[in-house]
């Protein structure tokens, strides 16, 4: 038979046929060529794809034959380092703030001039954004939670308080507990609170507790302002922008009530300032010295006694000759002293004097004064020994309720 061509090509020169050797690329041939069979290449398939099934159900991990890796982690001791210097932060109680952008919050300087601490820093810095907690001391009285639904209505600008039944009222239920004790009492109302944020927050926090404080129903921090107070301790009232002889050059504001309005015209911005906040314990004038001397007064009176509230003169409008009749024998209040009457200080420490002498002669006074920084620090620095000359303060609140002896002389 004759060779085919690529045997005579492939094998070795001068080797005879029989005895050439079995070549490896031949047998990888005759291999590859009998995979090409479609029997045989099936069954190789399959034989293969049983394996791997069984070792998968033998050993009972689908990743197996992965690469893996394995770390020790092993903890050890933070290294010591030094504790950083403990902030200086003022006695005063008031709620815990930290710098930031949400209206709850103030900046590192305003929680600085509320604290009362002076700091002096090298020409060109400023208060850092450091958070300042200030922690109330255990002892400080909480009042009851506003808004108390027993004592609370809708209305037509909002939640408004009302005469609960029994004649609960938020005069009571709001107020400040007079703590026990004997000896001549001092009352004393801060005005005009609840618009300039540092002013507000000074009072809130220098000032003992025992302090009222009056907020005007303008400016959206004043919802926030009061409820900041009352959780600080102090009892609070809302100011009534109302009309002064010199409107309108003295201007009280939007929503006034006026001697031109109508009865519902006054009625409706009544409804509209008692809804700006909860938790009052009665109403403050905020101007207003011809309205209160105004037969108009006399129902915006009445509408605040239906509601189980208590009203408060402040003093800084002259006392009316004729002033309108209260028949429905709401709780009035007038402040006999008005403390920065004249803003000085050597002027406020006087009147503050003249608070000691009356409070001794008549067992009770109620003063006033509005929230600029000076008063707030002249009456700071006057309390922190009331006790040990034998005065004592207490609510504003008290001048509203409670035995006839308790009033101020000059409310009737």
């Amino acid at each position: 038979m004759t060779e085919s061509t690529d045997d005579i090509l492939t094998r070795p020169l001068g080797v005879p046929e029989a005895e050439a050797p079995d070549q490896p690329g031949r047998r990888f041939g005759c291999l590859v060529a009998g995979v090409r069979r479609p029997r045989i290449a099936g069954g190789a398939i399959m034989a293969a794809l049983l394996a791997t099934a069984g070792l998968v159900v033998a050993l009972g991990d689908p990743t197996g034959g992965e690469p893996r890796a394995e770390a020790k982690i092993t903890l050890r001791e933070p290294m010591p380092r030094s504790a950083p210097p403990a902030p200086v932060v003022a006695a005063a109680p008031i709620a815990a703030t930290q710098p930031g952008t949400s209206p709850l919050q103030r900046s590192a300087e305003e929680i600085e001039t509320a604290s009362g601490v002076t700091v002096v820093r090298p020409a060109g810095s400023g208060p850092t954004d450091a958070v300042l907690i200030r922690v109330p001391p255990p002892n400080v009285a909480r009042l009851a939670p506003a808004p108390d639904p027993r004592i609370s209505e809708a209305g037509r600008h909002g939640l408004m308080p009302k005469l609960g039944e029994g004649r609960v009222r938020a005069l009571d239920v709001y107020a400040r507990t007079e703590e026990p004790g004997t000896g001549p009492r001092i009352a004393v109302v801060i005005t005009g609170l609840g618009v300039g944020q540092a002013a507000t927050a000074g009072a809130t926090a220098r000032l003992p507790a025992a302090v009222s404080l009056a907020f005007l129903p303008y400016g959206g921090e004043a919802e926030r302002s009061a409820a900041r107070a009352r959780d600080a301790g102090h009892e609070v009232f809302l100011q009534l922008p109302m009309e002064p002889f010199d409107y309108p050059d003295s201007d009280p504001g939007p929503q006034a009530l006026l001697t031109a309005l109508k009865g519902p015209e006054n009625a409706d911005r009544l409804a509209w300032a008692l809804a700006r906040f909860p938790g009052y314990v009665g109403v403050a004038n905020f101007m207003g010295s011809k309205l209160m001397a105004d037969a108009a007064f006399e129902p915006v009176l009445r509408e605040i006694g239906a509601r189980g509230l208590g009203f408060l003169d402040d003093g800084t409008a002259a006392k009316a000759a004729s002033a309108p009749a209260n028949k429905a024998r709401t709780p009035i209040a007038r402040a006999e002293i008005v403390l920065d009457a004249t803003p000085r200080a050597d002027a406020i420490d006087a009147a503050l004097a003249q608070a000691e002498a009356r409070a001794r002669a008549n067992g009770f006074v109620l003063v006033s004064a509005s929230g600029a920084a000076l008063s707030v620090d002249r009456i700071a620095r006057w309390a922190k020994d009331l006790d040990a000359r034998g005065l004592r303060l207490v609510p504003a609140s008290v001048a509203l309720r409670g035995a006839r002896d308790k009033r101020v002389s000059t409310a009737d």
